[in-house]
């Protein structure tokens, strides 16, 4: 089976784990698990992703060789992987997921309500924009993009005071050593499917699918459910802060999903608990829908006000 990934080195420290899960679940050696490294889109812009079309610019030439042949399955981060699939490809498995929370990087200050007045936060997120404004209207963001190594040296050079690096990317990439401290999940919820990984494929394509099937994680693939039903409620794209947390506690799905404006000035929250029944995806995803549309209806007039049609 041929492999597709990113080429940086977190894309590709993803798909090596990924490739070592399928040469222990099929009994091969790693060698059958070939990984060929994609430049996407998204890789290639240099200025903010919500003003070049958002979500779909990392996946693009990983779904254009999926669809040609080229490879048989593709490695992504969940959060970059558009709600709505392409037609021929399938979401077929959720095969791991580290702690989903941000990380808070700075060298002068262990926390986000530490910086001093008028400290610079960098970031391309816009979700992480609106959350820092939402907590600290004094503070300035600008435009931080790059590798995770590129924004760590920009935090030791001093470029910015602070920025957020998803704490998933460090663990996997060894990179603990520069975390001030973790982000708090109830303060800031992170990103819809963040820290999870999945793996896309053409749809019938047997072969594949019956390998990848056995690496889906049910409580992985049930909590992601959720948050990218959310998250396609409110037709979420980069140009809209949206954050997404599910939890399974034992028979029951805890959620917390939040919109805001990118200004930081407006937030609109939903938080919930629910039996997850005999069928957990439905009502995972049920949930998160039903809480989605429940924001759209109380802020898109406010929204569409501030913003017109640059949101939902």
């Amino acid at each position: 089976m041929k492999l597709g990934s990113r080429g940086s080195p977190l894309a590709l420290a993803q798909s090596r784990l990924v490739a070592a899960m399928l040469a222990k679940s099929s009994g091969a050696d790693i060698g059958a698990f070939p990984i060929d490294a994609f430049m996407t889109s998204g890789d290639r812009i240099q200025g903010r992703l919500q003003d070049q079309g958002g979500k779909g610019l990392f996946t693009k030439e990983l779904d254009e060789a999926l669809l040609d042949e080229r490879i048989d399955a593709a490695i992504h981060s969940m959060k970059d992987l558009p709600t709505r699939m392409p037609e021929g490809i399938v979401l077929t498995c959720v095969p791991s997921r580290e702690d989903p929370r941000d990380a808070f990087i700075a060298t002068r200050a262990k926390s986000l309500m530490d910086l001093p007045a008028g400290a610079t936060i960098g970031t391309a997120s816009l979700r992480r924009q609106a959350q820092t404004l939402h907590l600290r209207p004094d503070l300035k963001v600008e435009l931080l993009r790059g590798r995770v190594e590129t924004r760590l040296a920009k935090i030791e050079s001093g470029a910015f005071d602070a920025t957020y690096l998803a704490l998933a990317g460090l663990k996997r990439l060894g990179l603990e050593k520069h975390i001030a401290s973790v982000v708090d999940a109830e303060v800031m919820p992170p990103a819809p499917g963040q820290g999870a990984l999945a793996i896309t494929a053409r749809a019938g394509d047997e072969k594949t699918l019956a390998l990848l099937r056995p690496l889906d994680i049910a409580e992985h693939a049930i909590t992601t459910t959720a948050e990218r039903a959310f998250l396609q409620a409110l037709d979420g794209s980069c140009r809209t802060p949206i954050a997404a947390l599910a939890k399974i506690n034992g028979e029951t799905l805890d959620f917390l999903g939040e919109v805001l404006t990118p200004d930081g000035k407006h937030c609109w929250r939903r938080r919930e608990s629910v039996a997850l029944g005999s069928d957990a995806t439905e009502t995972a995803r049920a949930l998160g829908a039903r809480l989605g549309a429940e924001i759209v209806a109380e802020a898109g007039p406010l929204y569409q006000a501030h913003f017109g049609n640059k949101g939902w």
